[in-house]
């Protein structure tokens, strides 16, 4: 079964894999980049804040900062770095 990063995947018990599965922090860990790309995907998309915030990378990424706060910024705040990267990029090509 595929995770879908963006909105999770159930089994046919109608579970989520994280109710299903119990993910550890190291797995989490290990697919943090994953979860960092597919909420970038989702700026890149226009989503709203309040969509955003529904979503599965949301949720894993809030996991990791809640558990490792020195080590993992809060989604917030990887939101903004990750809006001002998408502005700085259409601003870089805009001016090329």
């Amino acid at each position: 079964m595929a995770i879908d990063l963006v909105y999770g995947s159930s089994d046919p018990n109608g579970q989520t894999m994280s109710e299903s599965n119990g993910l550890t922090i190291g797995e989490l860990e290990a697919k943090y980049f994953l979860y960092r790309k597919a909420l970038k995907q989702l700026l890149l998309e226009g989503r709203s804040a309040a969509g955003i915030e529904k979503t599965l990378c949301w949720s894993r990424l809030e996991t990791l900062h809640n558990c490792l706060p020195r080590q993992y910024k809060s989604p917030d705040h990887i939101r903004h770095q990750l809006r001002r990267e998408i502005d700085q990029e259409r601003a870089a090509t805009a001016g090329a």
